[in-house]
């Protein structure tokens, strides 16, 4: 198959026709709300695992590596439209069309990459709206357990509570609809970064106590809080095949350039002075360890729970898109409706029933992003860049190695973040028996 002859004949923009596009701005801020969530107030947690010199540094390698993986993603989602003459094509399909236009002995492959594909993206948000389900109710019980002395409930009865109003609103079925939404969770997050900010140099720091390097025990954990924090490939190709414009989506400086860049930024500042202000106290959200009697606290904890609320339909919305294109031919279209009502309520039931099960929001995080992200993010994005440009690998070869690199990268990044997370949980578990 001649991909330059295709390439040149063929614009996939030009045949796109998506219905309620999103504006430049707009794909920005889902972008930033699909990456911007629970994991920037994480970071602290993170750095106090890592040390702050080895903090900084890791996270910025970890945020090149993130965006050079979207990056090159979407090209090879881009260069298998033009091959195939296909206006666009969602992540799983992009897999599936890499290994349909790879090496012969590949192809027959193709719908296995598909399906593996779904699976992943299916498990990895599924653990997202999980850890947004406890987050919400954490911040909730924290408000309540404050000024509402006389109603002092488990935390497993507000993850109940909380699932009426999300029900609700992850009915909403279009990107577009969505987006007004990720904006107003992204002034509140904003919000909540600043009060941060403020708490954390209201008073003298000292860092001569800080680890600069924490123990080589830990930096699973941090690897998997960053991979969870900086991961947004799921949401990356809605994002991006619903653009009105979807070249400026790439390049410098296009949407996934300054998305990435902000991300970056955040994350460190927050990370760095947020592990100098509270040390190894840290929980798994920053906003957890605020003061209960301050104002500025009380609505950074109520900016934070309403914005991660507003933005869980953003994540659900990838989870209801892989169960749909498994599910809808095999309901008859004038069912079809109540079926995505009924889809959706059950799904943020499961979440919400995981999230009782096990309300441990730092080791949920840890979990999702070192087993679900890594696969999601990084091992997948490797794997189907080489199998894709395997007839030009460059000189010497040089992508297959570089994507060998990222690949080894995830899966050393799965396998340790899941062993130190499964034996904290262990050890947890086991405390609240003795």
């Amino acid at each position: 198959m001649d991909v330059c002859k295709n390439e040149e004949d063929y614009n996939p923009y030009e045949h796109r026709q998506v219905k309620k596009p999103n504006s430049d701005i707009r794909s920005l801020a889902n972008l930033l709300k699909a990456s911007l969530g629970s994991g920037i107030l994480a970071m602290p947690l993170a750095f106090s695992n890592a040390g702050w010199g080895f903090g900084i540094i890791g996270t910025i390698i970890v945020a090149f590596i993130c965006g050079h993986c979207v990056h090159i993603f979407v090209k090879v989602s881009r260069g298998c439209c033009k091959v195939m003459k296909r206006p666009l094509l969602n992540y799983a399909e992009t897999c599936e069309a890499a290994f349909t236009i790879g090496p012969k002995r590949l192809r027959p492959l193709a719908t296995s990459a598909r399906i593996f594909a779904e699976v992943a993206q299916l498990l990895t948000y599924l653990g997202v709206c999980c850890i947004f389900t406890v987050l919400i109710a954490d911040s909730v019980k924290q408000l309540f357990d404050r000024y509402v002395t006389s109603f002092i409930l488990p935390i497993e009865y507000y993850c109940l509570i909380i699932l009426v109003p999300l029900c609700f609103m992850c009915q909403i079925r279009y990107l577009k609809w969505l987006a007004p939404f990720s904006l107003i969770a992204n002034v509140l997050l904003v919000a909540t970064f600043l009060i941060c900010i403020y708490y954390i140099f209201k008073d003298e720091i000292t860092i001569s106590d800080k680890k600069i390097i924490g123990s080589p025990a830990r930096l699973p954990a941090f690897l998997s809080t960053v991979i969870f924090a900086m991961e947004g490939i799921g949401v990356v190709m809605p994002v991006e095949n619903s653009m009105k414009k979807p070249q400026h989506f790439l390049g410098c400086p296009g949407v996934l350039f300054i998305a990435m860049s902000f991300i970056m930024m955040l994350y460190t500042i927050l990370g760095v002075f947020g592990y100098f202000r509270y040390g190894d106290e840290l929980k798994g959200s920053i906003t957890l360890n605020l003061p209960m009697d301050d104002w500025p606290a009380i609505c950074a904890k109520a900016s934070i729970a309403v914005s991660i609320f507003l933005t869980y339909p953003l994540h659900f919305f990838v989870v209801i898109g892989v169960l749909t294109r498994f599910s809808e031919p095999y309901i008859k279209k004038e069912y079809r409706n109540w079926a995505q009502i009924l889809g959706r309520t059950a799904v943020v039931l499961f979440c919400g029933g995981i999230g009782v099960a096990l309300p441990m929001l730092e080791h949920i995080t840890n979990l999702v992003g070192a087993l679900f992200y890594s696969m999601l993010g990084l091992i997948i994005p490797g794997v189907v860049q080489t199998v894709f440009l395997w007839e030009d690998l460059g000189r010497y070869n040089w992508i297959l190695w570089k994507n060998s690199l990222i690949v080894l990268f995830g899966v050393f990044c799965a396998i340790s973040g899941c062993t130190v997370t499964v034996l904290d949980i262990i050890e947890r578990l086991q405390s609240r028996t003795v």
